[in-house]
């Protein structure tokens, strides 16, 4: 960085300010980062800043989670233009995106990126023109931009910097603006969207960028070592596990070295589990390629053992296991063999057919899913938005070179769409926001049918299908009428909040009255973790005796987080 004799300037700290007026891709990666670990300290209050009081606020988490991906792909590099450092980050954060925040933030770095495109170093000039295609970028990638949210933050950050160019500020006021516009920005997104002044919280997303922000600052004021060293790994390795990450390779699947014995495969529930002494524990048992992932309550155990049963036994010792699976590695070889050349005959044949990629959240409903025929399975959902990465990664893997993909959550339809230009296939995304709706356009899939006449008609399926969710209120709120006390149980009708109370019953007759369930003939019940078998049947039942006209099936869905998720058609 080339420093000049320093001068006085409003400031945000006390300290003397530098002035600055050149960075280079060293000094781009080390603020990046400093950005990226502040970010990652703060994610749990960002998620707290939800208009709705469900129990899965997570735009800290895939902001976070965007981050972690770009700064990864520029933590070990000694580039020294900030203009590939910039490209490296942009790629990072599109491939890395979760969630709708975490997309518009990839857009935001890839704006950032278009403005330094070839630069060696950079100026407070050059920052604020980046600043400027950032926000253009930015309000493209949403269909329908809404003010009070990140977006206007973004805007009337960049017009804070490209003020602060032309008055001549150096690189360190003009971040410091930047910060200013920024934090001034986002305690005005309630004044421009009532629904945030109802719930008593700002834009969770502009919080986010602000808090970025913050962090780049403190490398860019001279904070110390502590303001531009990486994310800790623990934050890194949290990240991964809230997402459920495991290590993939090429077509999605977990690279293993040569190796035999058996693949044991396990999700064990507990409490307090140690996740860090529990895969210690796997390996002292000689277990290899061992990964654990997931929190105190749910980890999923993935091993190389010659002794299978040690490792069950440990892992009953330690909670119940479920999805139990294990793989004669030594056999699983010989027969990948035997089949390699009978599947690359295949290959002409299977790359004609039409294939499907859903995000689904819940073992039982992974088998509603599987059952229906669905080519190919994305974790995530609620809380487990799935990177852009995952999206492509399933899309490339499946043996088909028309795919149909069905993100079945509002928060993940952006990131699908960010795959459109990833990949070579032919993909449509029926924009599908409840997995009900995803099994309905699954359903009505036609193995004879042509691609264009499967997407209109999966798309026509999906639009059909109501849903209402049943959940518990993290916090006390009122929301367009509806007040809400912190452990109450509330319901949703497509994404809307319509009732709250403590009495689970009914909130759920009083949420399909606001459904019109009245109006429709079939009703299935998917009930959720913590809700037994005979509880869903019970609540069945009561539906029933008041609306005689419905079929209602039950289904184990499994989904964390929502006791009940009703589809109504």
């Amino acid at each position: 960085m080339q420093e000049q004799t320093p001068r006085a300037t409003t400031s945000l700290h006390t300290r003397r300010p530098r002035r600055i007026s050149v960075f280079d891709g060293q000094d781009l990666k080390k603020a990046m980062l400093g950005g990226a670990a502040w970010l990652a300290e703060h994610r749990e209050a960002i998620n707290a800043l939800n208009v709705f009081p469900v129990p899965d606020g997570d735009t800290g988490s895939n902001m976070s989670a965007t981050m972690l991906a770009a700064t990864r792909a520029i933590e070990a590099s000694e580039e020294t233009s900030a203009g590939v450092i910039a490209a490296k980050l942009s790629h990072g954060a599109l491939l890395g995106a979760r969630g709708n925040s975490g997309v518009i933030l990839s857009q935001i770095l890839r704006g950032v990126a278009q403005g330094l495109d070839k630069k060696q170093t950079f100026t407070a000039r050059d920052l604020a023109a980046a600043m400027q295609a950032a926000q253009q970028l930015a309000y493209r990638a949403v269909l329908k931009p809404v003010e009070g949210t990140i977006l206007t933050v973004v805007r009337e950050t960049a017009d804070a910097a490209q003020f602060s160019a032309g008055r001549g500020d150096d690189l360190v006021t003009l971040v410091q603006e930047m910060v200013m516009a920024a934090r001034q920005s986002v305690t005005r997104t309630p004044d421009l969207l009532p629904t945030l002044k109802q719930a008593g919280v700002v834009d969770s997303g502009g919080q986010g960028f602000c808090t970025i922000l913050e962090g780049i600052w403190r490398y860019v004021r001279g904070g110390g070592a502590e303001a531009t060293q990486g994310i800790p790994a623990q934050v890194a390795a949290s990240e991964l596990l809230t997402h459920g990450a495991e290590p993939v390779g090429k077509k999605g699947r977990v690279q293993i070295e040569e190796e035999f014995g058996y693949e044991v495969v396990f999700l064990l529930r507990g409490e307090q589990l140690d996740v860090e002494g529990i895969r210690q524990s796997i390996i002292d048992m000689g277990g290899v390629s061992t990964v654990v992932a997931g929190d105190e309550k749910t980890l999923k155990v993935h091993t190389h053992t010659d002794w299978p049963g040690k490792i069950l036994d440990y892992g009953v010792s330690m909670g119940s296991l479920l999805d139990i699976n294990i793989e004669n590695l030594q056999e699983q070889s010989l027969a990948y063999a035997a089949e390699s050349e009978a599947e690359h005959a295949r290959d002409d044949a299977l790359t004609q057919q039409i294939a499907t990629v859903a995000v689904v959240s819940g073992a039982g409903f992974e088998k509603v899913f599987q059952g229906l025929g669905v080519s190919s399975i994305v974790p995530g959902g609620q809380t487990m938005n799935p990177s852009t990465e995952e999206l492509l990664a399933a899309v490339e893997a499946v043996p088909a070179r028309q795919v149909i993909l069905l993100p079945n959550n509002s928060n993940v339809i952006l990131s699908a769409r960010q795959v459109l230009d990833l990949c070579g296939k032919e993909i449509y995304i029926v924009p599908t926001e409840t997995m009900p709706q995803g099994i309905a356009a699954l359903i009505r899939f036609n193995y004879a049918a042509d691609f264009e006449t499967n997407c209109r008609a999966m798309t026509e399926a999906a639009n059909s299908i109501h849903t209402a969710e049943i959940t518990t209120a993290v916090r006390s709120v009122q929301v367009g009428g509806v007040r809400v006390r912190e452990g109450d149980f509330i319901g949703l009708v497509d994404g809307n909040l319509t009732m709250a109370g403590p009495d689970i019953q009914r909130v759920i007759r009083e949420t399909l009255q606001h459904m019109d369930i009245q109006n429709f003939e079939i009703v299935t019940l998917y009930y959720g973790e913590g809700v037994s078998a005979q509880e869903a049947e019970e609540t069945a039942r009561r539906i029933k005796q008041l609306y005689s006209q419905l079929e209602i099936e039950v289904v184990d869905g499994g989904q964390p987080h929502y006791a009940y998720i009703l589809s109504a058609e």
